[in-house]
Order: C-alpha cells, then sequence, then structure tokens
C-alpha cells in the first residue's frame, strides 16, 4: 500500500495539471457514483490535498472528492486521450483541456460536501499528518505520551492512523531502526531521550522519503551505494525487505517478523527487545 510519501508525490503531480483549471469531464466508474459527474463538469479545481493516505480534490462550488488508494490504487497524469498502457481498471477520471488525472484499481472513492468532510469515518479518526510542514517533534512526543498510546507496543502504534497519518509498512521498520527501538517496546517505557529520538526519526524519514521519491536510508550511504551501481530498490531503506542482509549499522543479518498481520524487519542487535527487568521507564 502507497504510504504518505508517495501519496503526496501523487498529489503534486495531480496538483500541477488539475488545479485552477477547469475540469470538462468527470468520469465514475462505480455505478454508485456516475451520477456525480455532472456535479463537477465545468468546475475549477481549487485544490489538491493529501490527509495521510487519503487524497482531496477540492472544486470551486464546495464540493470534493475523496479517494484512498487502498492496497493495489494508483495515478496516473497523461496528455487528454492519452491513457496509459495498463490492465488495471481505470476508476476515476478527471478531464481538463489539454490533460487528465487517472485513478486505477482503487476501491475506496466517494464525494463529499467540502464543509462535510470532518464528518467521514476515516477523515475524522486520523491524528495529524506526518507531512504537515507545522507538525514539530516534540508534538509526536507529547501524542506518545498519551495514555491511549502510551501503553501500545510501537510495532502495532506505528500503523495506527489515529496516531499519525501517513505512517505504514516500511515507514515503520525503518523508524524503529533509526531510533535503535524493538518493536515490541511501548512509549511508556522509554526515556526521554529515547521519546526524543524516536519522535525525530519520524519526522525526518517521512520527510526525506517524500524528498527522495522513497529513500529513508541517510543521504551519505544512499550516495555510496549508487556510486557502487547498487539499484534503487538496493539502496532505499536499511532494513525493510532486507531480511539475510548485514546490517549497515553492526553487521548482523537483518530480520523479518510479523506483527498486526504486517511484515517488519529489524536488526535485534542495533535494536535489542528489552530485558524482563529493565522494561521500566528510564531503565
Amino acid at each position: 500500500m502507497p504510504e504518505g510519501p508517495e501519496i503526496r508525490r501523487a498529489a503534486d503531480e495531480i496538483a500541477q495539471v488539475l488545479e485552477g483549471r477547469v475540469v470538462e469531464r468527470v468520469s465514475f466508474a462505480h455505478p454508485p457514483l456516475r451520477h456525480h459527474g455532472k456535479r463537477f463538469k465545468g468546475r475549477r479545481v481549487e485544490h489538491v490535498e493529501t490527509r495521510g493516505k487519503a487524497l482531496l480534490t477540492h472544486f470551486d462550488h464546495g464540493w470534493t472528492i475523496y479517494s484512498h488508494n487502498q492496497l493495489y490504487g494508483v495515478w496516473h497524469v497523461a496528455k487528454r486521450g492519452s491513457l496509459p498502457d495498463t490492465k488495471r481498471s481505470l476508476r476515476l477520471r478527471l478531464t481538463t483541456a489539454s490533460h487528465e488525472a487517472l485513478l486505477y484499481s482503487a476501491s475506496e472513492i466517494s464525494v463529499w460536501r467540502t464543509d462535510e468532510l470532518d464528518q467521514h469515518p476515516f477523515l475524522s479518526r486520523l491524528g495529524p499528518d506526518i507531512l504537515n510542514e507545522n507538525l514539530e517533534w516534540r508534538t509526536i512526543t507529547a501524542l506518545l505520551e498519551e495514555p491511549r498510546f502510551a501503553g501500545r507496543q510501537l510495532g502495532a502504534l506505528y500503523l495506527d492512523q489515529t496516531f499519525l497519518a501517513g505512517l505504514g509498512n516500511y515507514l515503520r521498520s525503518e523508524i524503529l531502526f533509526a531510533a535503535g527501538l524493538h518493536p515490541s517496546m511501548t512509549p511508556s517505557e522509554l526515556t526521554r531521550g529515547q521519546l526524543g529520538r524516536l519522535a525525530r526519526s519520524t519526522l525526518d524519514l517521512s520527510r526525506r522519503s517524500y524528498l527522495t521519491g522513497g529513500i529513508t536510508n541517510p543521504p551519505a550511504r544512499a550516495r555510496k551505494l549508487e556510486a557502487a551501481d547498487a539499484s534503487f530498490g538496493q539502496r532505499r531503506f536499511a532494513v525493510f525487505e532486507r531480511e539475510g542482509l548485514a546490517c549497515y549499522e553492526c553487521g548482523v543479518r537483518i530480520e523479518r517478523i510479523d506483527i498486526s498481520t504486517r511484515r517488519l524487519y529489524l536488526c535485534k542487535q542495533c535494536q535489542q527487545a528489552p530485558n524482563a527487568g529493565a522494561r521500566q521507564r528510564g531503565l
């Protein structure tokens, strides 16, 4: 599933061809939505926004198209009339005089009045967006200390969109590794220093992934790997999808475990599980 950085990059591309432009046609594939096409015809797109993994296309008459890619959805931008060569099912098509924004394979699309979006069952439960430019690491630290989150294992918490919107599977593995924390630990067990390091890692790696197109490795390491002719996939991550390979920090082999039915990768040397007798704050 695309995570927050990927959805934001897709939104940036869509915004370039839609924002400020009149949409001449909007086509919905799902029968219950088809009648909404007339509602948007001839309207101007004011803003393309992301909230976590959801994408919102706002129009000038107070209506918004909500979409969530789920596991298989993908956006394409193309010149008008030039559809990409794909076997995917086209779910949403927004056409301007010169371009088209095309959403394939997504199963969650709906139409809302913009002023009623706070009633959306998914959006209403979201935590702060990890790519919100005003989000600070101290805010994340405060969230980690809230009673509703403080007692939960990090491996599960870092997939919960009510905690932080936009986090997902690869970011979870990469952030916990960067912070040197085992996924079985809970925020309530962390020292102030560990909380701060986790909060900063959360913010830094999410933003790095957005800016680099998905690379979470430190820039110096990524450049070194690129100079050694490593492929994009080989230089992206420190631990994610590197099961059996040596940890860049200590040389121990990366392992894969499953938490919340999702795969998580870690280095058990750099992210040691706390001892039973040391599972108290500050120890």
